[in-house]
């Protein structure tokens, strides 16, 4: 059961993924993690937490997917002291999508998919499943992690910490096997993405 107050909780949830899946670091993953926690307490609803994470993930990824197809190319190029950091970051994120392919979305900041100009029917449909992977993942971790560090060591409580656990660690594994393939018969070169 929720409190009365928990809408504020879950606006500012949407409010910090949506942000880091935009571009600002860190962010997102703190709150969810304090957002499982807090359901682990009772104050939240674990299944809205994954719900509107995984929402804010898809809009925060498609405003920065807007952000890198319509100004990407304009704000890595963009003299200043940080100009070759960011231009090292598109580099790399450029050969992960030759590497990969739609894999990289589950890796790479959103700016860099539309800066790359991956197709943006797969980046919706891709984002998506990467913003439902990391929802599960870190707030169900979270919330079994709170639940049996205060005391409760049900079934349903230890299952739910091995979802998160499970769902992070399939991620990872199919990420290393995707790229020992991919680096076993490297592309020649990027695949075709439209402007979308």
């Amino acid at each position: 059961m929720t409190t009365a107050g928990a809408w504020w909780e879950y606006v500012a949830l949407f409010a910090a993924v949506a942000a880091s899946w935009a571009g600002v670091p860190v962010i997102g993953a703190t709150a969810l993690g304090l957002a499982g926690v807090a359901a682990s307490q009772g104050k939240l609803n674990l299944a809205v937490v994954v719900v509107v994470s995984t929402a804010a993930g898809e809009v925060g990824g498609l405003v920065g997917y807007a952000i890198g197809n319509r100004w990407g190319r304009e704000l890595l190029e963009r003299p200043g002291r940080h100009q070759a950091a960011r231009q090292r970051i598109m580099q790399r994120g450029e050969r992960a999508y030759a590497r990969w392919g739609r894999v990289a979305v589950f890796f790479t900041p959103s700016i860099v998919s539309g800066t790359a100009k991956m197709q943006h029917g797969q980046f919706v449909l891709w984002n998506l499943v990467a913003s439902l992977a990391f929802s599960v993942s870190v707030a169900a971790s979270s919330y079994g992690i709170g639940r049996i560090f205060t005391g409760h060591h049900s079934p349903d409580d230890i299952a739910t910490l091995l979802v998160g656990l499970t769902v992070g660690a399939l991620v990872t594994v199919f990420f290393v096997r995707h790229r020992r393939r991919s680096g076993a018969t490297p592309r020649p070169s990027a695949p075709r993405r439209s402007a979308g």
